[in-house]
């Protein structure tokens, strides 16, 4: 049985509202935007976490899991993105914050 569109009072068919589909760096696997984490290189260099996904910067995501994080990092995928080197100490306390984050 085919199933009919919900209408509106005008008679138009509602639309079903498109979901931001984005690309993990650990897995690479296409996710919903708002099941991923937000990576930020602000206008200054600082690279960090992004929780809320609204600070200014470029951005690119991963899966809110430690393991894509490192992933990620072994594979530089997050140097490539944001083309810059990334220190050890910034991908620890990136690693904290995901393990914290997951609790």
């Amino acid at each position: 049985m085919r199933k009919l569109p919900k209408i509106r009072q005008n008679n138009m068919p509602m639309k079903t509202k498109k979901i931001p589909m984005r690309m993990c760096l650990g897995c690479s696997e296409m996710k919903p935007k708002k099941e991923l984490v937000r990576v930020v290189k602000t206008k200054e260099g600082e690279i960090s976490l992004d929780l809320t996904g609204k600070k200014a910067g470029r951005g690119a995501y991963i899966c809110a899991d430690a393991e894509c994080l490192r992933k990620a990092r072994k594979a530089k995928r997050l140097e490539k993105s944001f083309a810059c080197r990334i220190d050890d100490e910034i991908y620890d306390a990136m690693e904290k914050e995901l393990n914290a984050n997951e609790q």
